[in-house]
């Protein structure tokens, strides 16, 4: 938490000193509209989460077994965990930095810089140096999942949206299918079996495009969905 307070203050330094601004800019001040942004965000990246999930077991012919030895408390320190984590990333990757960035080189440009930046920053949490193959996966997958996240920043000027994709489907990814870090959690696959061939490609697929197609479309009905502005 610390660590989140922290990178408040420097996001408010550097809005201060170099666009004259405030932390009102990351669109922080709660209301209907960003409300409605974070729950669509957060079902929309729980429900394909969740089908990404069934699909790795339902077609390696495996199956959920629930685990019957976590605690409620250890079920509280997931869910913490995987809230920090993605307030702590937001915070870096479409914050402040992301907003300079668009003021300065446009929202496509940045949007693809911040997405370059967390692809690159998962080679480290994911420790995948020695391997060039698995950096390549890495960055493309996280590297797509930093631009929807950028994108939704940039459109709806608020981290709201955003940061409820990141949560929703870290939250079922980490503490509902224990395919994280912090290992076994809700539901445990019963084997060890795993998708092979086109059923494989076709997964790992859905895992990467659905959901930013989603909520690229999602943005688009939203906006046209707006009243004009009149002119005074």
């Amino acid at each position: 938490m610390i660590g989140i307070i922290i990178e408040l203050i420097i996001s408010w330094l550097l809005l201060r000193f170099i666009a004259g601004k405030n932390l009102s800019v990351l669109g922080l001040k709660l209301s209907p509209e960003r409300m409605k942004h974070f729950t669509a965000g957060f079902f929309l990246a729980a429900i394909c989460c969740s089908l990404y999930q069934v699909m790795t077991v339902t077609f390696a012919n495996n199956s959920w077994v629930v685990n019957d030895q976590l605690t409620f408390q250890s079920l509280l320190k997931g869910v913490w965990f995987t809230l920090k984590s993605v307030l702590f990333e937001e915070l870096i990757f479409r914050g402040a930095l992301l907003y300079l960035a668009i003021e300065k080189i446009g929202i496509q440009k940045a949007c693809i810089l911040s997405a370059a930046c967390f692809g690159i920053y998962h080679w480290f949490s994911f420790n995948s140096f020695s391997n060039p193959f698995q950096m390549g996966i890495i960055f493309l997958m996280t590297g797509i999942f930093g631009w929807m996240l950028a994108f939704a920043f940039a459109k709806t000027k608020s981290l709201y949206l955003p940061i409820s994709l990141h949560l929703g489907w870290n939250l079922f990814n980490i503490v509902v299918f224990s395919a994280g870090p912090l290992g076994t959690q809700i539901l445990i696959k019963a084997n060890h079996h795993k998708l092979e061939g086109i059923l494989s490609l076709f997964v790992f697929l859905f895992q990467v495009l659905v959901l930013p197609a989603l909520v690229y479309f999602y943005l688009r009905y939203s906006k046209s969905k707006q009243p004009p502005k009149t002119v005074m």
